[in-house]
């Protein structure tokens, strides 16, 4: 764990309060390295065991986008695609989106 905290990283408030419904307050090190750099745009490639957190470090920056530019009234067009190469990974982040949001 890092002294950084997900409030330090600037994510918007429903963000850091569906975190800290998780009891989530500090990210993991992929998440502290990935998040800024994600947050501002830039390709990333994260390579990290699994159960460090991968899922929301890539989450997290793509919710902080689309709260950011809320989709128009009425529109339900496509925001964001995510590709996994498993159903299982899908279904797993399918399950993340919905407890961050």
């Amino acid at each position: 764990m890092t002294s950084t905290t997900f409030a330090d990283m600037g994510l918007p408030s429903p963000i850091l309060k569906a975190l800290d419904a998780r009891g989530m307050t500090h990210p993991t090190p992929i998440q502290e390295q990935a998040i800024p750099a994600l947050c501002q745009k830039r390709d990333l490639l994260g390579i990290a065991q699994t159960g460090t957190g991968k899922t929301a470090a890539f989450l997290l920056p793509l919710l902080t986008m689309l709260d950011a530019e809320p989709a128009g009234k009425g529109e339900r067009n496509p925001r964001a695609l995510i590709l996994a190469p498993s159903r299982e990974l899908a279904m797993q982040i399918n399950e993340e989106c919905r407890l961050a949001a």
